[in-house]
Order: structure tokens, then C-alpha cells, then sequence
């Protein structure tokens, strides 16, 4: 699965780093206007509020920058939990298969089916007639003692609900 254009933090980035300019512009530009004046030019409402201005600035970056570090280990924790449960599924199906004793294009239509293609479509991918995907299917389903591709698929999901994702001996060490 490829990343999506809005999954990539650069536009966040990039807008930080301009708001990081703009914070930086509006700093000096206070210094600027104390240096003359020293601590007096705070009597001046114009810079007390472009100080202020400018420290929101500061800041909302330093929450933002906060906050899109927090989203980015987020994003990689459930990557993490999705490519653990993705091994598992593979593993339970590669178990069932082999318990069933499935042909090899009987798993390939298994496949196809608990991915969620349709009988002609998985009969164009694999170069055969609709009725061939038919019986293999259902030589599947039989094997499988189950009556159809909900079955199939909630028997799989149930053995993955079933089954830790983290080996108890991880669990226990934290």
C-alpha cells in the first residue's frame, strides 16, 4: 500500500517552517523597536501587542511541532500494530490452508475470495471460467466446513482475535 499525498508530514513541516520565519521576523522587528526606546518603549501599545503577537507565534509553533511529532510516533505505532496483524492473518491463513489440504489454485481462489473479488473477477485474473472458480471455490468452502466466504472470513478473523499479537513472554517482561 503507498502512502497517500496527505499521510506526508511535509506540507506540516513546511507550514512550521514558514510560521518559524514569520515568528522570527516579528522578533526582531520587536528588538528592533525596544533598542532605542530600552524598556520604556512597553508603554508603546503597537509593540507591547506585536510582542505579544509574536510570542503566540513562538508559541503555537513550539504546540504544533509538539503535536506533529506525537502524530508521527502515533502513525508509526499502528503501522507497527498493522504489519504485526497483517503476519499473523498470512500465518493463519498459511495454517488453515495447509490443515484443509488445499490445492495450489484452490488456495490462489481462496485467496482472491477472502480478499474480497468477486467470482468473474477472480476467474480474469486467474485465466479461467467463471464455473472453474466456481467448484474450487466450493471445494474450499467444503474442506473449510463452511458454507460460504462470510464463514470463511469469520472463521479466519476469529482465529486472529484469538491469537495474541505480542508472545506472553514480551507481555510479561513490560
Amino acid at each position: 500500500m503507498t502512502p497517500r499525498r496527505q499521510d506526508k508530514p511535509g506540507a506540516l513541516i513546511a507550514l512550521i517552517a514558514v510560521q518559524s520565519l514569520c515568528a522570527a521576523f516579528f522578533l526582531w522587528d520587536v528588538v528592533m523597536d525596544l533598542a532605542p526606546w530600552d524598556l520604556r518603549a512597553l508603554t508603546n501599545l503597537h509593540i507591547v501587542i506585536e510582542a505579544l503577537a509574536a510570542l503566540a507565534l513562538v508559541s503555537a509553533i513550539v504546540f504544533e511541532t509538539r503535536y506533529l511529532m506525537r502524530l508521527l510516533r502515533r502513525k508509526a505505532h499502528l503501522e507497527s500494530q498493522v504489519s504485526i496483524a497483517a503476519g499473523a492473518m498470512a500465518e493463519i491463513i498459511e495454517t488453515h490452508f495447509d490443515e484443509w489440504a488445499l490445492t495450489p489454485a484452490e488456495r490462489d481462489v481462496a485467496m482472491f475470495a477472502i480478499k474480497g473479488f468477486s467470482v468473474a473477477e477472480t476467474a480474469k485474473f486467474r485465466g479461467s471460467a467463471e464455473g472453474t472458480v466456481k467448484s474450487q471455490l466450493n471445494a474450499v468452502y467444503r474442506k473449510a466446513d463452511v458454507p460460504g466466504r462470510g464463514a470463511l472470513l469469520g472463521l479466519l478473523v476469529g482465529d486472529l482475535l484469538d491469537m495474541p499479537l505480542v508472545p506472553s513472554e514480551t507481555r510479561a517482561a513490560s
